[in-house]
Order: C-alpha cells, then sequence, then structure tokens
C-alpha cells in the first residue's frame, strides 16, 4: 500500500503542478479562454494512460515460463532506469515553473494555441505511463498493488496541486522531492535486483552464488508468513519500498550496491555543478 501510494502521489504531483504552472500563468495573462485547450490535454493523457495501464495488463498474463520472466526482468530494469532519469531530471531543473511559463508565452505569442493542449498532454502522458509502468514493476515485485493505497496518493496530490497554487498551503517543495527522491531511489535499486532476479531464473545472467544470506523466518505452522519474512506484513512493505529480499544472489546484491553507488555519483555531481553556478 505504502509503495503504490509514493508512486501515485509523487507522479501525480508533478503532473498537477505542471497543469497548475500553465492554468496561473493563462490566468495571470488573463488568457483563461485557452484553459479549455490545457484540460482537454489533460484529459486525452489519462485516457491514452489508462489504455496504456489495459494493454500493459494483457500483455502481463499472456507471458508463461521463460518469456514471463524475461518480461518481468526487462519492465523491472526499464521502471528503473526511468525512475533515475526523472529523478536527476527533475534535479537538473530546478527552475522548471520559469521554464514551463516560458514555453506557454512562446505558443500564445506565435498563436500555435493547439501547443498549448500538446504540453498538458505530453506532461501528464508522460506521468501516466512512467506511473503504470512503475505500478506494473512493483506487481511483479510484491505480487500485488494497492488499489486505495494508489488512489489515496492520486487524491492527495490533485488537492495539495490545486491548493499549491490557490495559496493555502504552502509546501516546501524542495524538501518533498529530495524526500521523496531518496525513498523512489531505493525502490529503483530494489527492481534492479529484482530483475537482476528474474535474468537469473530464465538463465540469461548465471547464478554465481545462489544465497548470500537467508534471514526469512521460518513459516509458521498455520502455513502464514512471519511479520519479517519477506513475504510477511512487514517484510513485504519493505520488499516494496526498498527492495528487501530475505534469501538474495550474489549478482542481486552486487546490482543494489552498485546501482546505489552510480546514482550517489551522478547526484554528487549534479549537487557540485549547481553550486558552480
Amino acid at each position: 500500500m505504502i509503495a503504490s501510494f509514493i508512486i501515485t502521489f509523487r507522479e501525480t504531483l508533478e503532473a498537477a503542478l505542471i497543469i497548475g504552472i500553465i492554468l496561473a500563468y493563462l490566468a495571470r495573462t488573463k488568457k483563461q479562454k485557452y484553459n479549455i485547450l490545457v484540460y482537454l490535454g489533460t484529459i486525452a493523457a489519462i485516457i491514452l494512460s489508462i489504455t496504456a495501464a489495459l494493454i500493459f495488463g494483457v500483455l502481463s498474463i499472456s507471458f508463461e515460463g521463460t518469456a514471463e520472466q524475461i518480461f518481468e526482468g526487462i519492465t523491472m530494469l526499464l521502471a528503473a532506469f526511468l525512475l533515475t532519469f526523472m529523478i536527476l531530471w527533475m534535479m537538473k531543473r530546478r527552475h522548471v515553473a520559469h521554464e514551463i511559463r516560458e514555453h506557454v508565452s512562446e505558443e500564445l505569442q506565435e498563436k500555435h494555441k493547439l501547443g498549448l493542449f500538446f504540453i498538458a498532454f505530453i506532461a501528464v502522458l508522460r506521468e501516466g505511463i512512467e506511473t503504470v509502468l512503475f505500478l506494473g514493476a512493483l506487481t511483479f515485485t510484491t505480487g500485488k498493488v494497492s488499489i486505495f493505497g494508489g488512489f489515496a496518493g492520486i487524491v492527495l496530490a490533485i488537492f495539495l496541486g490545486y491548493a499549491f497554487f490557490r495559496g493555502t498551503k504552502k509546501i516546501n517543495l524542495k524538501i518533498f522531492f529530495s524526500i521523496t527522491s531518496i525513498l523512489l531511489i531505493l525502490f529503483a535499486a530494489g527492481l534492479v535486483a529484482h530483475g537482476v532476479h528474474e535474468f537469473e531464473e530464465a538463465r540469461i545472467i548465471p547464478t554465481v552464488v545462489e544465497h548470500v544470506w537467508d534471514i526469512n523466518p521460518p513459516i509458521n505452522p498455520d502455513g502464514s508468513y512471519p511479520l519479517l519474512h519477506e513475504k510477511g506484513y512487514i517484510g513485504s512493505i519493505a520488499k516494496g519500498l526498498f527492495g528487501y529480499n530475505g534469501d538474495p544472489s550474489l549478482i542481486e546484491v552486487l546490482s543494489y550496491i552498485a546501482y546505489l553507488i552510480l546514482i550517489f555519483i551522478l547526484w554528487r555531481n549534479i549537487e557540485k555543478v549547481h553550486k558552480v553556478i
């Protein structure tokens, strides 16, 4: 539930902030008559995102055996790549509001009014497709996705996005994106490790050491899983959020650590560049 909430909350809030910036600029320049183009672009993107979710669902159940393992592994690694790209992109674009206003201003000046439609469409569609892919990868990792958690994340993000631009809420976006970025980095590291695991099962990657350790508690006499087991209540939450694995292979552990080292180096380099600027 928590992982689903964080994913939908972060992605929806990003889309809501972008749409809010566009609408706020139109209101400030007294161009509200073009709001309808922004709304239509948003609705079209949502419809296409839902369609993509349905297609992904059909594809995910159409594979079996090795093909299924390869499909799940590719999905997890692709989701990890997109998550990483998104986080680093947000770190570089610290003046995203100014950039969006410039794009909107250019569209209005050049009288390419449909450009407003496509700005909203692309912004929302990108977040929508990412959400579909991330939740799909989460499903493969934990075996389930919380519909309630996902829906709650969407509702809260829309509310905060609206309240932020109405001036009724003061949100420190820098702190918010820093905290959620750290959580998503750990989530992405888990996706990398689980993606590697799927490729090991498909025998694309050799299993050097099957279990580096095994700290999963024994299954209860009634067949249920203990809380700290990777399939237990607490363990499954940690698995969904941080990629926790009670009995990982050597390659899984190395891939998890390698990803965190890589993202740390990239993060530090971006921070250094901004300090110089």
